[in-house]
């Protein structure tokens, strides 16, 4: 057991003080506000998300100067604005308004809206860039929304964007996949 001694010297009327005192509470003390320490340190950097707000979509996949991409802002109750934006300027804008379809599946609400849908096909198959079957890269949907957006809401609204398709040819196999790659804007 550890201890410490306390030696007072060598005076003659006064007993000398031995006294013990246990070290073993205060290591167990340290050693649990230690590994305290240690583990919260670990969570904080798994609690961290690396963004990058200048470039949305996946690493290593950099948009070129003439890549168009299609920017849907759903921040109003009564439209979803479509941007085709090449870079930073803005070359049209599309008002669409807002229908919001609500089905039941179980005890779940399942939002839709056909008519963003059929605007955002229609213009993809005007507009867009990667519409080769033989083309590997897909065009780009940037959505854009506020913070207290219910999450059904973007959904729908995701559902929406990947309803247009396009025949992708990989080999001598041929595929129907979304149009439209979903990234979202960092505010």
């Amino acid at each position: 057991m550890a201890g410490v001694d306390i030696d007072v010297g060598s005076r003659a009327r006064r007993r000398s003080l031995d006294s013990d005192i246990n070290m073993i509470p205060m290591i167990d003390l340290m050693m649990v506000t230690i590994s305290f320490l240690l583990i919260t340190a670990e969570w904080s950097h798994m609690a961290r998300l690396d963004a990058d707000a200048q470039v949305p979509g996946p690493h290593g996949e950099t948009p070129g100067v003439s890549d168009r991409q299609l920017h849907v802002e759903m921040r109003a109750q009564d439209r979803f604005v479509l941007l085709w934006k090449q870079g930073h300027t803005t070359l049209e804008s599309i008002d669409v308004p807002r229908h919001d379809v609500v089905t039941e599946d179980g005890p779940t609400q399942v939002v839709r809206f056909p008519d963003l849908a059929a605007r955002i096909e229609s213009e993809w198959r005007t507009k867009g860039q990667h519409v080769s079957p033989t083309d590997a890269r897909s065009d780009q949907a940037v959505i854009h929304t506020d913070n207290d957006t219910q999450f059904k809401y973007i959904v729908g609204v995701i559902d929406a964007v990947r309803q247009a398709k396009r025949e992708r040819q990989v080999g001598a196999k041929s595929y129907r996949v979304p149009a439209l790659r979903v990234a979202f804007a960092v505010d």
